[in-house]
């Protein structure tokens, strides 16, 4: 296992490096994306102003506060919590993010599917797993809401976060086809199986 350190925006060739089982802390930026807002991008053909060239993705639907816009606070919402969802269910946008939107690192629990397995292969991605449960802890590494685009989908907005120190994260599913996922279900079908011959 290897730890890391990724300043955003980051290269195909820095991903590549990675292998799961290894770590990786994220600074300078982040983007908070769920259902809503990759449904807009993607099915309602909306465009976004933000560049996610190089980025990474956090399935989130932060819990914010609406306050004056300073030096502190620019887009006008201060950090409450900033939770994460599971991402299975947004497998289907795994590709056109990286192929119309150069994402190349997507943050979330629960990991994702064979698609995006491929996708992260051939494009070069990975997939970081964060803890359920663990929300408090991640909004002590946003710093500041620096930007939000289509707002209108609050809270399921397009979230631009300035970050420090985001992690230790888990490389879970990594650029190589490889994923601690697939590695846990055998895992856990030969111990079925040694158990269902009598052998456990």
């Amino acid at each position: 296992m290897t730890e890391h350190v990724l300043h955003m925006p980051c290269t195909e060739a820095d991903i590549r490096k990675l292998r799961i089982g290894d770590t990786v802390v994220l600074e300078d930026w982040l983007f908070g994306i769920r259902d809503a807002t990759l449904i807009h991008m993607f099915d309602k053909g909306r465009e976004t102003r933000l560049d996610l060239a190089g980025h990474a993705v956090i399935h989130t639907a932060p819990n914010v506060k609406k306050v004056p816009v300073s030096n502190e606070h620019p887009a006008g919402y201060a950090p409450l919590c900033i939770g994460t969802t599971t991402s299975a269910r947004m497998e289907r946008f795994t590709r056109p993010l990286m192929e119309r939107n150069g994402v190349r690192i997507i943050i979330g629990k629960g990991g994702m599917l064979d698609d995006s397995k491929a996708a992260f292969r051939e494009l070069g991605g990975v997939y970081l797993a964060i803890i359920g449960g663990t929300a408090a802890l991640e909004t002590t590494w946003i710093e500041q809401i620096a930007d939000v685009d289509l707002d209108d989908l609050n809270p399921e907005s397009l979230w631009q976060f300035r970050i420090k120190g985001f992690g230790p994260l888990l490389v879970a599913m990594d650029a190589h086809g490889a994923s601690l996922y697939d590695e846990v279900r055998k895992a856990s079908r030969q111990k079925m199986e040694a158990y269902g011959s009598g052998e456990g």
